[in-house]
Parts: C-alpha cells; sequence; structure tokens
C-alpha cells in the first residue's frame, strides 16, 4: 500500500505514524492513554481490521495496532524475517523502541501465535507479561499430507516474483474479497469488503502475506505453549470456517491459564462482525473481571 496514494482514505489514518526499527519501517496507529494494549493482525490483514475496535478500547487505554511486516503499510526491511519466531523478536525491538509495556496483547488469526511469542519475550517488563488475547487464534500444526505439502506450496509460490502480480491482476476484486470473506463463516458491510479488495489488489501486500505463509511453522511455540506462565483467553466465533473453534478450545484446556469465550452467529472476523461485544469481552478480561 502506497503511504501517499492510500493511506489518507485509511481507518483511523489521523492517527497513523511510520516507525523505523530495524529491519522495517513500521506502520504505527497509536490512540488514547493509560495502559497500552497492543493489537497483532492476522495473515492478509491490516490495522483497518480494528477499525472499530480501537475507539472503544481506547477508553481509558492506550491501544497501539501494528502492521504486520510488508502487510498494509508497513515496509518490509528483510525478507528473512517473515518467520513466527523473526517477527515476535521484531516486534519486541518496536515495543522497547516506542518504550510500550503493554498489559494485553490481542492477536486475530496467526496474529495470535505472534502476540503469545511476544508475550513470552516481554515477560521480563516491570508490570509483567501481557496478558494475551487470541480472537480465532490460528494456533494449530498441520495435519498429515497437507501439514508437508502446504509449505511447500507457499514456498514456491512466494519464490515466484510474478505471483503476486498474477493474484492482483484482473477485475473483480470487490467480488473476490466478498467470496473470501463469506468463506470464513463472517459477514462484512460493504465497508469492510471494499477495505480487503484493496489490500488483495496490492502486489506488495500479497507479496509479503504469501511469504509469511511461506515461512511460518508452528512447532516450537506449540511444544513451548504448555509450559507458558502466561493468562490468555481464547475468543472463537462459532460460525469460523476458516480456523475450526475446536482446536483453541482444545488446546486451552493443556495450557496452564486459558479461557475460552465462544461467541454465537460469528465467523473468522468476530472483531470486525462484533466490535462492541468483543471489545467488552478484552477489557473485562484486562480489567480482571473475566474470570
Amino acid at each position: 500500500m502506497d503511504w501517499e496514494r492510500d493511506l489518507p482514505s485509511w481507518p483511523l489514518s489521523e492517527f497513523s505514524r511510520q516507525v523505523t526499527v530495524r529491519p522495517h519501517r513500521w506502520h504505527v496507529q497509536e490512540v488514547g492513554e493509560g495502559d497500552t494494549i497492543l493489537l497483532l493482525h492476522g495473515a492478509g490483514a491490516s490495522t483497518h481490521t480494528w477499525r472499530d475496535v480501537i475507539p472503544l478500547l481506547a477508553v481509558g487505554h492506550r491501544v497501539v495496532a501494528v502492521d504486520m511486516p510488508g502487510q498494509g503499510f508497513t515496509r518490509v526491511g528483510s525478507r528473512a524475517r517473515f518467520g513466527l519466531e523473526e517477527t515476535a523478536e521484531d516486534l519486541e525491538s518496536l515495543c522497547r523502541q516506542c518504550d510500550w509495556q503493554p498489559v494485553a496483547i490481542v492477536g486475530h488469526s496467526a496474529g495470535a501465535a505472534v502476540a503469545l511469542r511476544l508475550a513470552e519475550r516481554l515477560s521480563g517488563q516491570a508490570q509483567g507479561p501481557p496478558k494475551v488475547i487470541g480472537i480465532n487464534a490460528a494456533l494449530s500444526g498441520f495435519n498429515g499430507l497437507a501439514g508437508l505439502l502446504y509449505p511447500l506450496i507457499a514456498k514456491a509460490l512466494a519464490a515466484v516474483p510474478l505471483t503476486a502480480m498474477a493474484f492482483t491482476l484482473g477485475g473483480g476484486r470487490l467480488e473476490r474479497a466478498r467470496m473470501l470473506i463469506e468463506n470464513t463463516g463472517s459477514h462484512l458491510n460493504e465497508e469492510g469488503i471494499a477495505l480487503y479488495a484493496r489490500l488483495i489488489g496490492d502486489r506488495d501486500h500479497v507479496d509479503a502475506t504469501l511469504n509469511m505463509m511461506a515461512h511460518w511453522s508452528l512447532d516450537t511455540l506449540l511444544a513451548d505453549l504448555l509450559g507458558l506462565p502466561l493468562d490468555c483467553l481464547f475468543i472463537n466465533g462459532a460460525r469460523d470456517k476458516a480456523v475450526p473453534p475446536q482446536h483453541s478450545t482444545d488446546l486451552a484446556k493443556r495450557m496452564v491459564n486459558t479461557r475460552v469465550v465462544t461467541l454465537t452467529g460469528l465467523g473468522h472476523l468476530a472483531h470486525e462482525e462484533a466490535p462492541a461485544e468483543v471489545s467488552t469481552i478484552i477489557l473485562d478480561f484486562v480489567s480482571g473481571m473475566n474470570r
């Protein structure tokens, strides 16, 4: 996405700024005052996914939303830094440079995995480890043959320079975005669909999303999760067709201090479908009321 061309019409752009912390030039949106809540989007999205959540959380908190490397308006500085561990490490550097000490990290889908690893890396901060909220958290490994083929296919696609161009060429982006969203079990308004259509029409954004998928591995995180002393909450949309809610429900039973809330009638983008409901759950958990 082009900063000069696209940002002025992007949600909450009045709170946007660029922060250069090696190796990336990050797009950051920062709103409000108080304890910090950090928001991390999933693969293929951007800060726009939090457009209706940020104002609600910012009543009494400083809310920070960040675009993942190469996605949205963040400019990637190294193509070797797309993996989970590298992304968490680079976000830790960003947090320390900006003096953010989040009391909570909210991650959607793949962003939940980053949130867990980042919270672990920040566990030594003065006020203790952040709480972690995963919304439709993508925390299950691929099974069987799919587990072998998926990363290989993604790596092959990411290695071909014209792949991102092929994804972004042609018309019908609005309908393609609508189909992609509805296939996750969510129903968004026309504004939400149009924002995703703009993203899937951007070559750099698509290229970064493919590279994120190609370098993604949860093996180490999943091995560590059962012993992580983090206070966690998983928010599941019962209609999620992208990440089966049962995955995080089963995982929560094996983790040290993790609860699950399931929302009926909502899909993978539950926080965009019902921002007020999801924000209330987040705030209650951060304040200690949701126990």
